[in-house]
């Protein structure tokens, strides 16, 4: 249940703010289908995401566990800072509108290749050995975040403050690499 939670958490938070949640917010705004957009968020979260766990639990086979415990710990740190810094929409590239479900796949697919919370995903893929509750819970963070985003959009926007978002997914961040840390 630790690697569900602690894997939802994360990338939910992480999530927040960040480019792929402001991509959910232009595709739903140009496309006025949301629940085309919310399953082509999953299908391409899920392939992702189970992709960056695998490729976690790999590299944890590859790597002394002491040397990937530091690895993981100052790697969580590094997502704490990284976290903090503002993605912008005009940053992203607009979607080719042949159709709504193929191209938020690929916008999100390849919007998710190298992000923080893909790269989250596969350092918890290698901190816990269960790929599949790595990936449904990333996954899920990654569906509660960007189904804000879709369903309540610009309104749940405007009323919070992201820079409050980012520090308080900065200091989860923080606070996940300093128990990995010190549980040495």
């Amino acid at each position: 249940m630790e690697t569900l939670f602690n894997s939802f958490l994360l990338v939910f938070a992480g999530e927040m703010g960040d480019k792929t949640q402001l991509l959910s917010l232009l595709l739903v705004s140009r496309y006025k289908k949301p629940w085309t957009i919310l399953l082509g968020v999953f299908i391409a979260t899920i392939l992702n995401h189970s992709l960056a766990s695998g490729l976690g639990a790999w590299v944890s086979t590859l790597v002394d566990p002491h040397t990937l415990t530091w690895i993981l710990g100052f790697t969580f740190i590094g997502f704490a800072f990284w976290v903090l810094i503002s993605d912008k929409e005009e940053e992203l590239e607009s979607a080719n509108p042949m159709n709504v479900l193929f191209t938020t796949i690929t916008a999100f697919f390849l919007a998710e290749m190298g992000d923080k919370t893909q790269l989250a995903t596969v350092a918890l893929g290698a901190q816990y050995s269960s790929i599949y509750l790595v990936s449904i819970g990333s996954t899920l963070g990654m569906m509660g975040s960007n189904a804000l985003a879709i369903f309540l959009g610009k309104k749940l926007l405007q009323k919070l403050d992201m820079k409050w978002v980012r520090r308080t997914a900065s200091l989860l961040f923080l606070i996940f690499g300093v128990v990995i840390l010190l549980r040495q």
